[in-house]
Formats: structure tokens, sequence, C-alpha cells
């Protein structure tokens, strides 16, 4: 790997690969003489017989490569990569300073892992803790994640803390979504709704 202060005309790009093929694109591309970056973590795989520690790619599919415009078909004709991710046929670059950050979490040797996108502002769901079943928006109040709970009828809502391994992203077309009506997933039915 590359220092990641050195300084580089060229802007680096998220390369979509098959799956299971980041190792050798990598290798390959730096072996033709692109900068490559692939971070990768340690995960503990267990086996019917054994457990054993395996690297794995922090971002699965894919590899970051600095790419001069020249060079993109010969990145292109590499077993295994299929597109260099942009806006239909127009490449897109990671910002240097994203690039970097990753760099030096790399050389910190501190213990990473893959994780969802989450952006405050998101509706998510809660899969574990005392509020599983729940869903809500999120909110990023002085570092610490928060569930906005609301009731429509009243113009009020509730943020609760929550812990940031209870979430999972819910999908949706737009990226800001108000808040909806709590329900509360526990609660039995009246017999006379």
């Amino acid at each position: 790997m590359e220092k990641c202060c050195d300084p580089n005309p060229y802007p680096w790009f998220a390369v979509r690969v098959k799956s299971r093929s980041e190792k050798s694109v990598a290798a390959i591309a730096q072996y033709n003489g692109f900068e490559q970056f692939l971070p990768l973590y340690q995960s503990r795989r267990r086996w019917s017989d054994r457990v054993k520690s395996v690297e794995l790619p922090l971002f699965p599919g894919y590899v970051f490569c600095r790419i001069e415009a020249a060079r993109r078909l010969q990145l292109l004709t590499i077993p295994g990569v299929q597109q260099i991710v942009g806006a239909g046929k127009t490449p897109l670059p990671v910002d240097d300073a994203e690039i970097m950050a990753l760099q030096v979490a790399a050389k910190s040797g501190l213990p990473a892992e893959p994780w969802p996108f989450l952006r405050a502002g998101q509706r998510v769901l809660l899969e574990d803790g005392p509020l599983a079943g729940l869903e809500g928006l999120l909110i990023d109040f002085r570092k610490n994640y928060r569930l906005l709970l609301s009731v429509t009828l009243l113009n009020r809502a509730v943020a609760v803390e929550i812990d940031r391994d209870w979430v999972t992203p819910l999908h949706t077309s737009g990226s800001m979504i108000a808040p909806t009506t709590f329900t509360n997933p526990l609660a039995e039915r009246s017999p006379y709704a």
C-alpha cells in the first residue's frame, strides 16, 4: 500500500468486482501498475471441526484504485472486474479524504468490521434489545443514536437512546422521512377496533 499522503494527480475510484475475487483483482491491478487499496478485516469463521480467523474485505465486491482515464480499459480487462462505479457510463471518483481515513484506520491495527450505512433522518427497524420490533426515525445526538417515536395526532415526539447494534436500516425511496405514529408491537388488539 502506498503512503496515504503521497501527491497523486489521479483520483480514486471504486471498482466493482465479482464476489470473492477482491484479493486477486487487487493483486493483478497492483502487478499492472495501478495503485490499489483493499481494506481487510479479521473474521472468525466456524467450521464443523474448528474455528478459524480469515481475512475478508471490508467492502465486499469492491476494490479501490487510482485510475488515469487513458488506462481505464486496461483495468476493466482484469479478470473479475465488472465495472467502475459511477453514474451511467461516467465513473465517479471517491473522495480522497474518505480513502485516506480508511487507510489510516487500516494502518492503526484497530478492529474494524462492515456495518450498514446509517444516516441521521433514516427510517430504521430495531431487531434487538428491549425495543425489538419497533420502527422509527434514527437521529444522532451528541454522538449517541436515538430512535425518534412520534404521536402525529398530538404533534409530539419522544427520543429513546438506543445501541447501534440493535439498528437495521429500512430501505425507502426518500432519504428523509417524517416521523410516524408509535405502535407497540406487544400490545394486544382491542376487541372494539
